[in-house]
């Protein structure tokens, strides 16, 4: 009996029988085919030219699994590519393991997979190794997904903290909060007039044309969990320099406002997953604008501030709209569970 004809995931389909065997190849491999993974090795042997070599890992545990603009297996893909290009560097390969729950439905498996292997080849990255575990019902959330990356360094970039000086610029490629009240919408059954889009994509594409056209990028990071006001409150921290932004030139959907609004969420909070802030000379930074512009990610980019000096306790500043001054902090906890 091909796993194919199997409705729901067993607990055999993780024993590493026949039927692990079938979900293998019956399933997963024709989504993901390439010729690394086609051996099904215990380990991937890839072929690097590069002297420096970068390496990340992260779990998805997203609820709903899919939702307007992504499901789990996008935001797997593109989250961990993402960490790979704001450290400069260009992704090459990922890991894929899954934790499934017993019961699964197969129609939901192979729509993930199907998104995961689409979103991968979009990207040129191949996943090269993977994993399949079953747990018993209630043991996970449906599924769980671990991704890990490699990448290469792209030739004469070198991006840190320790770059930082006044003057520099503070850029976004676009609106913030998009994802994180998708995905609180849909968990909710909120309904709202203008329907709310998660912004998941993969960065590698439009990062590396940065990096490789435009002089002068010092460091950049994408704003997940805890959104901008997280990033910035990292940035400031550990480079001991102040960051001022500007209210009027972060990039905000009014239906994306509204919602936060509504919810009682400080939308700089809120988490995204296809933006990135970026530390910038001021001599580069119209150029660095220019090139997000031209590309389909980097639309609504926009200088939203500057770094500054500190004489004490670095902090993130916020000028409002009507001139007043508010200090951003790093949030406490959580407010959005389980949006990645």
């Amino acid at each position: 009996m091909k796993a194919a004809k199997n409705k729901k995931i067993l607990l055999a389909h993780g024993g590493g029988g026949r039927l692990t065997e079938q979900l293998i190849r019956h399933n997963i491999l024709p989504k993901l085919r390439n010729d690394v993974l086609a051996k099904l090795g215990d380990s991937a042997k890839l072929d690097f030219h590069s002297e420096s070599l970068f390496f990340t890992t992260d779990s998805y545990v997203v609820k709903p699994l899919f939702f307007n603009g992504g499901d789990i297996g996008k935001l797997a893909v593109c989250g961990t590519i993402n960490d790979l290009a704001v450290a400069g560097a260009r992704p090459l390969a990922l890991s894929l393991s899954l934790i499934i729950e017993e019961g699964f439905e197969f129609a939901k498996l192979d729509k993930i997979l199907d998104s995961i292997g689409q979103t991968a080849k979009e990207n040129n990255v191949d996943i090269v190794t993977g994993d399949t575990k079953t747990v018993e019902a209630g043991g996970v959330d449906e599924i769980f997904i671990n991704t890990a990356g490699v990448g290469e360094s792209i030739e004469g970039v070198e991006l840190g903290l320790d770059k930082l000086e006044a003057t520099d610029k503070v850029i976004i490629n676009g609106s913030i909060g998009d994802h994180g009240l998708s995905v609180m919408s849909q968990r909710e059954g909120l309904e709202f007039q203008t329907e709310l889009l998660s912004d998941c994509a993969g960065l590698g594409g439009l990062i590396g044309q940065l990096l490789e056209n435009t002089d002068g990028v010092k460091f950049m990071r994408d704003a997940t969990r805890g959104g901008l006001a997280a990033t910035l409150s990292e940035i400031s921290s550990g480079s001991k320099l102040n960051i001022e932004i500007h209210e009027k030139n972060i990039p905000i959907k009014p239906s994306v406002q509204a919602a936060a609004d509504m919810l009682g969420f400080d939308i700089l909070t809120i988490a995204n997953e296809g933006k990135f802030v970026a530390i910038v000379k001021p001599e580069s930074a119209d150029d660095f604008v220019k090139i997000c512009k031209a590309h389909p990610l980097g639309k609504e980019t926009s200088i939203i501030g500057k770094v500054t000096e500190s004489s004490g306790e670095p902090t993130v500043r916020l000028i409002t709209k009507i001139g007043g001054k508010r200090i951003i902090q790093m949030p406490y906890g959580r407010e959005l569970p389980r949006i990645c």
